[in-house]
């Protein structure tokens, strides 16, 4: 009974230290509310960041001079929510920084120095619905990375250095509505990118190198609403490419890229402006870089011009076809004329007097 009186008293103790030790902290590095549940540590010495209490829901440790995830201060934070940890010094993510936070929801990891993500990066991740490691490097994105984010609704990494995206990387993010891409090293879109995000909304990638946009790599997005390729490589693109965008309305974004304005390149624009699901918000933008001749100029502003040489080239052949037909017909006949010893028009002469 004493023993149990004993180890009660122990618990209690510990538990007050806690709560005063929590109570320090608060007082001396970091900004706490409503219990524990908010703490912000922003701005503080990466190298004295304390332990938190289990309470907290809200957890701010960006500007902190940290070149690591924080992991012995985090790992007893079960009910954290959202975790901000944007612009420090971190290069590397351990498979084990995030494995505690079951809760968690929000995670910024923006304006880092982060190269790649571990194949267990997302471990742990798995209610999470808000990811940005906007302006970090990374290079590339794959599968299993990013594994685990299936309830993962907003991805956010632009302005980082990816040049490469392996195909099916996004197959898990079933539930992604906003995808920020721009700013990026992209320059080509394969097929099977973006399979299985038939939940996304909006889709950024201004800004990259795109050049090469494969015809079914926006199939799979039923519920896409903005395309941004903007500030792009792009110099003609197909048809069938924005076609197989099955979705009520889409607004395409397609200004300040390298056009080559040519009748192909009429056609496929007079065909999208008849497609009404498909909006080109911003084709009065839309500039020609090639031929030199009309480099600056509006497509508006030529589009009717653009094929007028091609008719005008059809229909001399046309005619030229025509009359080599006409002349070969008139020879072939003169030929024939000739071998059986009578003029051309002999014919028709004989026939005439036999009638009188």
């Amino acid at each position: 009974m004493n023993i149990c009186r004993y180890h009660i008293l122990w618990i209690l103790l510990h538990l007050s230290f806690g709560e005063m030790e929590f109570q320090s902290m608060c007082q001396m590095l970091c900004t706490c509310k409503d219990q524990f549940k908010f703490v912000n540590c922003s701005g503080t010495n990466g190298t004295s960041i304390p332990s938190f209490p289990p309470e907290t829901e809200f957890l701010d440790l960006s500007r902190s001079d940290l070149d690591s995830i924080p992991h012995h201060s985090l790992k007893s934070l079960w009910r954290l929510q959202v975790l901000l940890i944007s612009e420090n010094a971190i290069r590397a993510i351990k498979d084990s920084d995030f494995t505690s936070l079951d809760s968690l929801q929000k995670l910024d990891l923006s304006r880092n120095l982060i190269e790649f993500l571990g194949i267990r990066f997302s471990s742990g991740l798995d209610s999470l619905k808000d990811l940005s490691l906007a302006f970090n490097k990374l290079q590339m994105l794959n599968y299993r990375s990013l594994q685990h984010l299936e309830n993962l609704q907003k991805l956010n990494v632009c302005n980082n250095n990816i040049s490469h995206i392996e195909i099916g990387a996004f197959r898990s993010l079933t539930r992604l509505r906003l995808l920020q891409l721009q700013n990026n090293q992209l320059s080509t879109l394969q097929n099977g990118l973006f399979s299985l995000l038939q939940y996304l909304e909006v889709l950024n990638l201004e800004g990259n190198q795109i050049k090469v946009i494969a015809p079914g790599v926006f199939t799979s997005l039923n519920s896409l609403a903005v395309l941004n390729l903007i500030h792009n490589q792009i110099e003609h693109v197909r048809f069938k490419t924005f076609l197989s965008l099955q979705t009520h309305s889409t607004h395409i974004l397609l200004a300040h890229n390298p056009w080559f304005c040519d009748c192909d390149l009429q056609r496929v624009f007079s065909k999208l402006h008849s497609v009404r699901r498909l909006i080109l918000d911003d084709y009065e933008n839309v500039t020609c870089s090639e031929p030199p001749v009309l480099r600056g100029l509006p497509l508006a502003s030529v589009d009717s011009q653009l094929c007028i040489a091609e008719t005008v080239t059809v229909l001399v052949i046309t005619f030229t076809v025509f009359v080599t037909v006409v002349a070969a017909i008139v020879m072939a006949e003169r030929n024939r004329k000739k071998r059986t010893g009578k003029h051309w028009s002999e014919d028709s002469e004989i026939s005439y007097e036999t009638e009188n």
